[in-house]
């Protein structure tokens, strides 16, 4: 199977299982979306919708969040790991939202990237998530599985996004890197298959013997 078919495979079978899929981060507008991701950094998406409702019902907002001292906003999202650094970025970037940006989150890549604690794939969620623009977030997963699926060889999540990008049509982009995360999280995790088991894997290489060694992002 070459690298389009099974790109078309993929994307198929993904529509099929998930084809309207959930925004997993509880969130009302793009300023909670971006709260909300920034904590999701090395911790779970359910972990992180168990801590926000304490953060938000504090502050929602980035005028209210600017007047919480950091070490409040330290003490609720502890669970999330990184509370430090984490907590100085929440800080941060809500002053900056207000100084630059009266207080509303751009809808600009560029931009978000500037902000505190707001890497790629953070700004890259925001833009497909609460605006809507066609974006590809690539976390170690999806970098994972597109290695499984024989979609990229690249070392790192840069490279997987690039491949990506050139395989798939940019209108499927915001729904098909969430419809990736939830087939890896139900058929295709770390432990639950090792690249030969999964009904993608073994469809897009039946053949393969071995487990699948992929490369770390």
């Amino acid at each position: 199977m070459l690298k389009k078919d099974r790109a078309d495979f993929v994307l198929k079978r993904l529509q099929t299982l998930y084809p309207a899929p959930p925004i997993p981060l509880d969130h009302k507008d793009a300023f909670t979306l971006l709260i909300s991701v920034l904590l999701s950094a090395q911790c779970t998406d359910a972990r992180v919708n168990t801590v926000t409702p304490a953060l938000f019902a504090l502050a929602d907002n980035p005028f209210d969040m600017a007047r919480v001292p950091v070490e409040k906003i330290q003490a609720i999202i502890r669970p999330c790991g990184l509370s430090p650094q984490k907590a100085k970025a929440i800080s941060g970037l809500s002053k900056i939202l207000i100084e630059k940006y009266k207080g509303e989150v751009p809808a600009d890549m560029a931009q978000l990237e500037e902000l505190p604690g707001v890497g790629h794939k953070t700004a890259s969620v925001v833009m497909s998530q609460a605006f809507g623009e066609p974006a590809f977030p690539v976390d170690t997963h999806i970098h994972r599985l597109a290695q499984r699926w024989g979609l990229s060889s690249g070392k790192n999540v840069v490279q997987t996004e690039r491949d990506l990008k050139r395989l798939f049509p940019r209108d499927s982009w915001n729904d098909l890197h969430l419809q990736i995360i939830y087939y890896g999280r139900e058929y295709c995790s770390a432990r639950g298959c090792d690249g030969t088991i999964c009904d993608i894997c073994r469809t897009v290489y039946p053949e393969r013997k071995h487990a699948k060694k992929t490369k770390k992002a």
